[in-house]
């Protein structure tokens, strides 16, 4: 049987390359294009497509408004396609929060292969069932209840994990353990995130940025298209790279995790998080070998499980929970005993 899609984009260029990438894969059949909301409207009641894929910038309404329509009147999985502008960013974390599955970047001179992963994500959108999301933070947790015992935190996330990170780091205090995060996400839209996240989140966090100290209180975001790793010497810091892609993604959870052991050994603890794919798995399985505390998100409550499935199924997984239990259990470990520090 295969996936049946509805192209909602204002531009018949746009409508035309969406089009053809997606025929490409015989697993997806294009049913319909629509120039703008009220034509999109109509078409989803007639059509009733599995996915629709949504422009968030349309004359009328625009795609967030149209998106908010949706997943009041007629939940459906919806992958947002957003330019790599400051704008396209801001509005594809809201389009997350509203309940989009994903958001493609179009192609551009600074992201050629903007659509690479279109495919693999329409179908993965498929098997999708929208369900409301709450993204609302608790609150934080006092940080005089708190002391870092020395430990670094690293979390690997892909689809879905503007939600999940969310809901984890919003529970750390504002004296949390030192912690580095990869995120999938194009170039532009991990600045926009990172400052949505240290809206939020009591303690800081930043894009990172190369040489950037790792101290208590500080969160650091890999940049798109930036693998995020540790120096191997002296203090711990940021190193930032653009070395190949791993597992297809630049940054990739693996290239961290495996800088994490080898910068400080079993003094971590290696979190992985909703996503398509395998990435993270194989080096958070290294991490566990060597001695580290290992959290995967549970199958309930992952928007994709992917990345944690695989990771559970090579038992890099020491302790699987629901994703509001993590923010919880990473400060609870790192609080309950101590390790060499290397972040002074």
């Amino acid at each position: 049987m295969t996936i049946r899609v509805l192209i909602v984009d204002d531009s018949p260029t746009m409508r035309g390359v969406i089009a053809a990438r997606l025929r490409a894969d015989t697993a997806i059949t294009v049913i319909g294009h629509a120039a703008g909301p009220l034509e999109a409207r109509q078409a989803i009641k007639t059509l009733n497509p599995d996915v629709v894929t949504l422009d968030i910038e349309m004359p009328g309404m625009d795609g967030l408004e149209f998106l908010d329509k949706i997943m009041r009147l007629r939940p459906t999985p919806v992958v947002m396609i957003s330019s790599l502008t400051q704008r396209g960013a801001d509005a594809t974390l809201r389009a997350l929060e509203i309940g989009a599955f994903d958001c493609i970047a179009k192609p551009s001179p600074a992201a050629p292969d903007g659509f690479d992963r279109l495919t693999e994500v329409v179908k993965a959108a498929a098997a999708f069932r929208p369900r409301p999301r709450t993204l609302a933070p608790a609150p934080q947790p006092d940080a005089a209840d708190f002391q870092p015992d020395g430990r670094i935190v690293a979390i690997g996330a892909s689809t879905g994990g503007v939600e999940a990170l969310i809901a984890v780091l919003s529970r750390f205090p504002a004296n949390c353990p030192p912690t580095i995060v990869t995120q999938h996400m194009p170039p532009s839209f991990t600045r926009s995130f990172a400052q949505r996240l240290n809206r939020l989140c009591a303690p800081t966090v930043a894009e990172a940025a190369d040489g950037a100290r790792l101290l208590p209180g500080t969160i650091h975001l890999a940049p798109g298209d930036h693998h995020l790793t540790l120096s191997q010497s002296g203090p711990l810091r940021c190193r930032l790279n653009t070395g190949p892609k791993v597992n297809g993604h630049r940054p990739s959870a693996d290239v961290m995790f495996a800088s994490v052991l080898r910068a400080v050994g079993q003094a971590a603890i290696g979190v992985i998080l909703t996503g398509m794919g395998r990435d993270g798995a194989e080096e958070l399985l290294a991490l566990r070998q060597a001695g580290c505390e290992t959290i995967g998100q549970d199958e309930a409550t992952s928007i994709v499980y992917g990345m944690p499935r695989v990771a559970f199924e090579l038992g890099a997984i020491s302790r699987q929970l629901p994703l509001a239990q993590i923010g919880d259990h990473i400060i609870r470990m790192a609080n309950s005993q101590r390790h060499p520090a290397r972040t002074a």
